[in-house]
Formats: structure tokens, C-alpha cells, sequence
């Protein structure tokens, strides 16, 4: 059996900036001692956005990791909290419909929120273990969130389709 492609992801604040000669190696490590040895996952990269946007499509590394994710580089995101990934539910759902969408349903995320001490929702994000079809689940909210705003949808997604293009392009995400 293949091993699943999963790429760690972080978002620090911009004040990281000044830190981030160690701030990348320790979450580069983080995410390599996480995975080392494992028989389901292939760490094949950290993507980390030290950034003071929380838009998505203003992030660079993030615009890469969908690239990636949707050229089939990565089959899973993984990442310490869900608002690393986006600043709100519609801006997670958004992602979530786009990366489904585009990968055929085979994309899968994984977020330790479960161990957040501040966090106390108790709601955390495993699509692989995906208990209670947690993946059904979402994908049918978002669905039904994303139905409700067609336009808002269409116009996050020409924002990432352009940011990816520009990445690609060799050009400056904007950000």
C-alpha cells in the first residue's frame, strides 16, 4: 500500500519574522519527528506562512501547498490548529470545497485541536481516522454553506486560481 502524502502547514504572525531563523527549523522538525517512522504517512514538505494576512490567496506558502495538494504532490494537510488553514468557517470551507472539489474527494486534513489547551470546543479535525464520517459530514456542510453564497465562493476561488497562477508564473503572491 502507498503511504499518504501529508505535508505539515503553519501559519505564525508576521512579529515571528525576526525569529524565523529558529521559528522554521523547529516547525520543520516538529513535523519531521511527528511522522518519522510511520507506516501510513510520507512527510514531503513544511509550509510555513510567517504573515500578517490572514487571507488565503495572500499567503504564499499556502498557495503553494494547494498547488501541490491539487497537482497530487499531497494527499493530506496536517497542522497544529484549524486557524492556521483559515480565519474563519466559511474562509475553512471555501478551502475544504476547493481542495475536494479538485482532488475528487481524495484530500484529507488533520488538526490537533484535540490537545489545545486553549481550545476548549473540543473539535478537531481527523479525516483519515474520519470517526463519525467526519469527512461526510463536512463536506456536506460545506456544500450547504457554499450554496448559500455561489458568488462569494466564485470570487475566493478566481483570488486563489490567480494567486496560484502567479506562483506558477514565477511572479509575487501578493502578500
Amino acid at each position: 500500500m502507498d503511504k499518504i502524502k501529508v505535508a505539515g502547514y503553519v501559519k505564525l504572525a508576521k512579529w515571528w519574522e525576526k525569529q524565523k531563523e529558529n521559528a522554521i527549523p523547529y516547525h520543520q522538525e516538529y513535523y519531521r519527528k511527528m511522522f518519522a517512522g510511520s507506516e501510513v504517512f510520507d512527510l514531503v514538505g513544511v509550509y510555513i506562512d510567517i504573515t500578517g494576512n490572514k487571507d488565503i490567496y495572500r499567503r504564499k506558502e499556502m498557495i503553494r501547498l494547494i498547488s501541490d495538494c491539487v497537482e497530487g504532490k499531497v494527499d493530506c494537510i496536517a497542522t497544529l490548529t484549524k486557524g492556521y488553514l483559515a480565519r474563519n468557517m466559511q474562509d475553512f470551507s471555501y478551502l475544504f470545497k476547493y481542495l475536494m472539489d479538485a482532488r475528487n474527494g481524495h484530500i484529507d486534513f488533520i488538526t490537533e485541536d484535540e490537545h489545545d489547551e486553549e481550545d476548549h470546543s473540543g473539535f478537531y479535525i481527523d479525516t483519515i481516522k474520519n470517526e463519525d464520517d467526519q469527512k461526510g459530514a463536512l463536506r456536506e456542510k460545506v456544500e450547504q454553506l457554499t450554496s448559500l453564497y455561489p458568488d462569494s465562493y466564485r470570487e475566493w476561488k478566481e483570488k486563489v486560481d490567480k494567486a496560484i497562477d502567479k506562483l506558477r508564473e514565477g511572479r509575487e503572491v501578493d502578500g
